[in-house]
């Protein structure tokens, strides 16, 4: 089995808190909340940032909570915000084409609820103008997930903050009747990014209170987590909100849908939950059931407070200059979910011809490595390189592979980088077995990639255990750290394959476009 495999199988743990301990108690700018401490950690679980997403405030921007009296327990974390079960999907119904995925009839996933909007907090016990963590996670699940646990960050200093955000389609819809019910400057579609925003928000307002120093804030994520962190380096409301950023696999690049798509798309949504299409109303659309809605999630533009896409402000310089940690794992490709043929076949003739000089055993090795540096690799030097006239930009790829896996992989598959970051192999291991699966060269690594991430924000620069020195980016030396058993600067890693994908990106961005509009609009 494979690792996030186990992981999911310990669903028992995603929701259960932390009781015992010390009771230890903060006044937030909302009122008293209480947690506890535990070997030198106070943790807080489930602290609610902002109201309830529910009713009215459904698809729309989130509102802050009111303040309480008395004393509100943080013991328990939140529950997720509503998404399928994607362990059962192949229960449901799956449709896609090119730069659109919708899941139709997949069980809910019994751990969301629609009031999700919390946040958790681990400092160190005497912290006092700490670093501090904010992490966004990906796609799927939330901030409960065992391999998030933010003790060893705590440990080393760090103050860590984890969220709940609203995700798919509760987190980016857009209908006629949602535009039409909200005020002409109301931001619309984008939900996800307005609540991590919003925890943003409360984190500077209150995390000197956890011993945290809001001027010395570092925004992670990994997947689409970290595709979030591009998103909020090119969304000038974020500026002052953080201060570092890092960005692991964080996706490729994307063709935007735009204001008038996005609603089209819902009412598509709309139709195949049972409700009259572009005609359903408002009150309609936030009374139902979250279960009956069809699951997707696009990338949108409204035309009020996005008015281009993170690729396009990328491109064009218009970005958050922070100091910024990036990088990829080297089977990303693990991740694709869709044939390996249909990569080959949408890969551009140049792109194909610059990987003809490699040796393959397959055409699914082809597609791998080929949706490897599509959707990750390229992506990720492409920001460095249009990054590296500000802020120091730090390369990275990602190479190791668990002991247990080693016989059975094509390298570090999507997202497991994360028990290495967060040093969490324990806790996302069964443990009737877990000594038999997990070495200490697991270990080893975990320390190593721990340790580079805790010295970057605490300083903004990557330092990492018994490795070189780790060079800024920039393309003259093309040079990127290789993180392994023992990290090394490699310079100018597969650029003949990356290049090719970089100078086609065009194509793909042309590829994704025409490919949401033959569905939305019919044609070929």
């Amino acid at each position: 089995m494979k690792l996030l495999q186990l992981t999911i199988a310990l669903s028992f743990l995603l929701l259960i808190g932390c009781n015992d301990g010390t009771p230890s108690q903060i006044q937030t700018r909302k009122g008293i909340i209480e947690g506890v401490e535990l070997e030198g950690i106070k943790r807080f679980l489930g602290i609610p940032y902002a109201k309830a997403p529910v009713g009215h405030l459904r698809w729309a921007e989130p509102v802050p909570i009111d303040a309480w009296s008395g004393i509100k327990e943080t013991k328990d974390f939140g529950p997720w915000c509503p998404q399928p079960d994607f362990d059962r999907r192949d229960e449901g119904t799956m449709l896609s084409g090119e730069g659109w995925t919708i899941f139709l009839d997949v069980p809910p996933n019994k751990n969301a609820h629609e009031d999700c909007l919390s946040l958790n907090v681990w400092a160190p016990a005497e912290a006092s103008n700490h670093p501090v963590m904010v992490f966004i996670h990906g796609n799927a699940l939330g901030s409960s997930f065992p391999v998030y646990d933010g003790e060893a960050f705590a440990k080393d200093g760090v103050v860590y903050v984890s969220f709940n955000f609203r995700l798919l389609t509760i987190g980016n819809f857009a209908h006629p009747a949602i535009t039409k019910a909200a005020k002409p400057t109301d931001p619309l579609s984008r939900y996800t990014e307005m609540d991590q925003l919003a925890a943003l928000r409360w984190v500077q307002q209150n995390i000197a209170v956890f011993g945290g120093n809001p001027n010395n804030v570092t925004i992670v994520g990994s997947s689409n987590g970290g595709a979030g962190i591009l998103q909020m380096l090119s969304n000038k409301k974020a500026e002052g909100l953080f201060h570092k950023a890092i960005v692991q696999s964080g996706n490729g690049w994307w063709e935007p849908v735009n204001q008038t798509q996005n609603e089209q798309l819902g009412c598509k949504l709309a139709s195949m939950a049972g409700l009259d299409g572009c005609n359903a109303t408002a009150e309609e659309l936030r009374n139902l059931p979250w279960q009956q809605l069809p699951v997707t999630g696009p990338y949108s533009i409204d035309g009020r407070t996005w008015k281009e896409g993170a690729t396009q402000a990328i491109a064009a310089g218009n970005v958050i200059d922070v100091p910024l940690l990036i990088g990829w794992n080297d089977f990303d490709g693990s991740s694709l979910r869709y044939s390996p043929q249909q990569v080959i076949k949408n890969s551009h003739p140049s792109v194909l011809a610059s990987y003809k000089k490699d040796s393959w055993d397959s055409e699914e090795d082809l597609a791998y490595a080929l949706y490897t540096d599509l959707h990750s690799g390229a992506p990720a030097r492409w920001v460095a390189h249009q990054m590296e006239q500000g802020e120091p930009v730090y390369l990275y790829l990602f190479s190791y592979v668990l002991s247990m896996e080693r016989d059975k992989s094509r390298g570090a598959a999507h997202a497991y980088e994360l028990p290495h970051v967060f040093d969490s192999l324990d806790k996302v291991t069964p443990p009737i077995i877990g000594s038999f699966l997990i070495n200490d060269e697991d270990h080893a690594m975990s320390k190593i990639m721990h340790a580079c991430w805790v010295s970057f924000i605490k300083q903004g620069k990557p330092t990492c255990p018994e490795a070189p020195e780790w060079p800024s980016y920039n393309r003259a030396t093309d040079q990127l750290m290789e993180l392994n058993l023992k990290p090394k600067v490699l310079a100018g890693f597969r650029s003949e394959q990356l290049n090719a994908q970089e100078k086609a990106m065009a194509h793909y961005l042309e590829k994704s476009k025409t490919g949401i509009e033959k569905f939305l609009y019919g044609g070929e």
